[in-house]
């Protein structure tokens, strides 16, 4: 599982996330998106954790709490949906 974290501060740095989290155990990644064309921080993050219930209970208890002062939004990451009918299939 992994977790989005929306709604960051435009301050926030990869070793804040991590700090943050680790405090509810080891963490496998974390990723701070870059805006392509900018290169600046897009305002959301993810982090992957060990352990799925250690990953639970930081978005039990950092969902919708104030956070380098921003309300952040912490819950299980979804897939990304690809637009449908797309090139390279076939034409009916």
């Amino acid at each position: 599982m992994t977790i989005y974290i929306g709604n960051l501060s435009f301050q926030a740095e990869q070793e804040d996330l991590v700090h943050l989290f680790s405090q509810y155990g080891e963490i496998k990644q974390c990723s701070l998106p870059l805006d392509r064309e900018t290169g600046r921080k897009r305002g959301f993050a993810f982090v992957e954790m060990n352990n799925d219930a250690d990953e639970q209970k930081a978005i039990d208890d950092l969902q919708d709490v104030e956070w380098m002062g921003r309300m952040i939004r912490v819950n299980k990451a979804t897939p990304r949906e690809r637009p449908s009918g797309g090139r390279g299939g076939p034409n009916r």
